[in-house]
């Protein structure tokens, strides 16, 4: 599942969202890996705002301690009964985790893992259907993190993600004309926002092997090897 992705600059993100000067000092990454602050838009009093959360959602119970297992994805199929995240999904905690592109991993017949770099040709800037969450430590600062959801992979997504312990799996990514449904919509508005995207407006070709190293962090990486 989605594990690397690539995130825009502030200001690319007020315009696609239309939001007011927001003040985040968001910068773009090329590589952005988990535990890492990541922008997302919420609805927060009727209003689109924008926050920067950790990838890697810890529970409000877990006291501001990340969980030993991974909580950067959240299989879709499960998301109203899984312990981590029923509590966000049941509270309508849902967020727009903003993105330009991601990674995946293929393997070949020689057992070479290669990356590929997807994108969208209708959506420059989009947002994977994500869920976020406030826990307190014990000296009552606040951590608010992110998850995003995932689903069965469409057949462009099926053909380049076959390894790993979840293959066969895709980001759940909202169509433009979703993304109001998933944020401020009813649970059923929500779970009809969760479609897999049409792979006529997926690109997807292979980039270095760079990506693999989170401290590699520029434009290269975006490239077709």
């Amino acid at each position: 599942m989605c594990g690397r992705y690539v995130s825009p600059d502030e200001a690319s993100i007020e315009r696609e969202f239309n939001l007011v000067r927001q003040e985040q000092n968001i910068t773009p990454s090329y590589n952005v890996a988990p535990t890492q602050l990541v922008p997302v838009v919420r609805a927060v009093d009727g209003a689109r705002k924008l926050d920067a959360m950790r990838w890697g959602l810890i529970p409000f119970f877990a006291r501001g301690q990340p969980p030993k297992y991974s909580t950067i994805n959240a299989r879709g199929e499960t998301v109203e009964t899984a312990a981590s995240y029923r509590g966000p999904w049941n509270r309508g905690q849902r967020c727009l985790q903003v993105a330009t592109g991601f990674y995946e991993w293929h393997l070949d017949g020689q057992g070479r893992k290669a990356p590929y770099f997807i994108h969208l040709n209708d959506q420059p800037v989009f947002a994977f259907a994500a869920l976020w969450d406030r826990s307190i430590k014990a000296d009552g600062a606040a951590v608010e993190s992110v998850v995003h959801i995932t689903m069965p992979a469409n057949d462009l997504m099926k053909s380049i993600h076959n390894t790993g312990s979840n293959p066969h799996r895709m980001p759940a990514i909202l169509r433009k004309d979703d993304q109001e449904a998933w944020l401020t919509g009813s649970a059923g508005d929500a779970w009809s926002a969760l479609k897999q995207y049409d792979p006529g407006l997926m690109v997807a070709y292979e980039v270095s092997s760079r990506v693999n190293t989170p401290k590699n962090n520029d434009s290269k990486l975006i490239e077709p090897v």
